[in-house]
């Protein structure tokens, strides 16, 4: 893996642990703001497959649909 490969791929999972520790605070709140908690779960879930295909030289279109993303082939 290549330098520039290893930063988008270590972008990609920064990205979505953030989204995850956001989905953290908002499902803790007094006042939990769940439905705003499960969209960063979801954000959180799209990054982190990204990121996975990035590592795994997947190419993928500009997408937010995890199913399409996860039917990647494995020759990819």
């Amino acid at each position: 893996m290549n330098e520039a490969q290893r930063q988008l791929v270590q972008s990609w999972l920064t990205k979505a642990q953030r989204d995850l520790a956001s989905a953290r605070v908002l499902a803790a709140h007094d006042k939990p703001l769940l439905d705003t908690a499960v969209y960063h779960c979801q954000q959180a879930a799209e990054k982190a497959v990204k990121g996975f295909l990035v590592f795994h030289d997947c190419e993928f279109e500009k997408i937010h649909d995890i199913e399409t993303l996860t039917s990647w082939q494995v020759d990819c």
